[in-house]
């Protein structure tokens, strides 16, 4: 028989996605109020309840705004300094037309690292309809490996919000979170991108004449004056990721009660994404800024705005720290790891499945992500996992997340409207690919959860 916490945590899942869905409250105050009424409901006296709501977000969001932010401006920089589509040339013409696909797959998964998912997408589309009147193949057989390797990053590799979110509430290192991020992405973007786009490309479903109505909308290549080569731009991307792995692979090496040398030190200092966010913005800033001879207000300006979304994550995830703090000051968390641990139910299943009902209950890939990370950090806590298993749940909440995105997603619209498809052809192209990337995911999270 399920305890009253549990059954209220239930409860408290059904009122966030009615405040969402149906009284269209923003996440961030929906997630507050069922954050508050969970605590009081079980007891909690007002006092502790606001104690966690301040520990939660404070918590939260002295980790995660600062490398969202960094990462946002990072983004920025390499969107005005024309880097997308210096990487993008350049693995086309290393490919060739042949095998474009796959080429635009891993172009999807490199460049969704600094830069937002819709942003990359909408900055490509040229290149998609270039390709397209050159082979005279239907447009989804370009813009769905594109897309799925868009998808896979914005959902698995840090620093985009997502899985900084998640990691942060689950308190996982990010290098491990990076390094089985990629594990994860490569294969789900090959299956849910390329695979699937030449099955998509036989179906007369989809025909090559069929093409964007909103070409007007696309940002132009010409637009970016002395565009940075393709070294540059893959130094900007990467440079911050190897820091911060390599800061997670001094920490293995370090031995139990001995002090790091100064040469460890330094590494675990540059390594951490605070600092090597913030020195990738700076080299950022004057390499494919500075140096090309952008005026420094341009480049201020390009990197304020990129704040804007941002901000918006940033509070959610913060809500989304309180619900993981209710739920472990009012011990609800303890209940569910009891009753997980009684059924024998895989702690990395639950998390894939939570992500999954949230997402396809209301949408928001960023909503399900953080709802998860909150029921899931608790429990985490209480039976006591650790290290890489703790990143590997940031990969399966990640995975459940992005499965099914249909009607309720905004990315399915958008993904609709650029590439002129109804909403039938829609669902069986972008809604199939989702589904296959968080299923093939998933399924390289379950094998990693049993060998590591």
């Amino acid at each position: 028989m399920l305890s009253t916490p549990i059954l209220l945590t239930l409860l408290s899942i059904a009122v966030l996605l009615f405040l969402v869905l149906k009284i269209k409250l923003p996440a961030f105050m929906a997630l507050l109020i069922v954050s508050i009424g969970f605590g009081l409901s079980v007891g909690m006296a007002p006092d502790i309840v606001i104690d966690a709501i301040k520990d939660g977000m404070g918590g939260t969001l002295g980790f995660v705004a600062v490398v969202v932010g960094l990462g946002a401006m990072m983004g920025a920089l390499l969107e005005h300094s024309g880097g997308v589509q210096a990487i993008s040339s350049t693995l086309l013409k290393r490919f060739g037309a042949d095998k474009s696909q796959y080429a635009l797959g891993l172009i999807g998964f490199l460049i969704a690292i600094p830069v937002f998912f819709d942003i990359a997408f909408i900055i490509l589309m040229p290149v998609l309809l270039g390709l397209q009147q050159k082979t005279k193949k239907p447009l989804v057989f370009f813009a769905i490996p594109l897309l799925a390797g868009l998808a896979a990053t914005h959902a698995f590799i840090p620093p985009t919000p997502g899985p900084i979110a998640v990691a942060d509430i689950l308190n996982a290192d990010l290098g491990w979170v990076i390094a089985f991020g990629a594990i994860a992405g490569l294969p789900a973007t090959l299956v849910g991108g390329p695979i699937l786009a030449k099955k998509l490309a036989s179906l007369h479903t989809f025909q090559p004449e069929q093409t964007n109505m909103l070409y007007s909308d696309v940002i132009s290549v010409d637009d970016v004056k002395n565009p940075i080569g393709f070294i540059p731009a893959m130094a900007a991307i990467l440079l911050p990721l190897v820091f911060i792995l390599a800061s997670t692979l001094t920490k293995m090496n370090l031995t139990e009660g001995v002090s790091p040398s100064i040469t460890e030190q330094i590494i675990l200092f540059i390594g951490h994404p605070f600092i090597a966010l913030l020195i990738g913005c700076l080299l950022s800033w004057y390499f494919i800024g500075v140096r090309r001879g952008v005026e420094t207000s341009t480049l201020r300006d390009a990197m304020v705005k990129a704040m804007e979304p941002a901000g918006i994550v940033v509070l959610v995830t913060g809500a989304g720290g309180v619900f993981k703090q209710i739920l472990i000051t009012s011990g609800a968390g303890a209940d569910l790891a009891a009753l997980l641990q009684a059924n024998a139910l895989p702690l990395v299943a639950f998390a894939f499945v939570v992500a999954g009902i949230v997402r396809v209950a209301q949408g928001s890939a960023t909503v399900a992500m953080i709802t998860a990370a909150g029921l899931t950090a608790p429990v985490a806590e209480t039976l006591g996992i650790q290290g890489p298993h703790l990143a590997l749940l940031v990969i399966a909440i990640a995975s459940g997340a992005t499965i099914l995105s249909h009607v309720n997603d905004s990315g399915f619209w958008l993904v609709s409207r650029y590439l002129g498809l109804d909403e039938a052809q829609t669902l069986k192209s972008w809604t199939v690919s989702t589904t296959l990337i968080g299923v093939v995911s998933f399924i390289v999270v379950s094998l990693l959860w049993i060998i590591v």
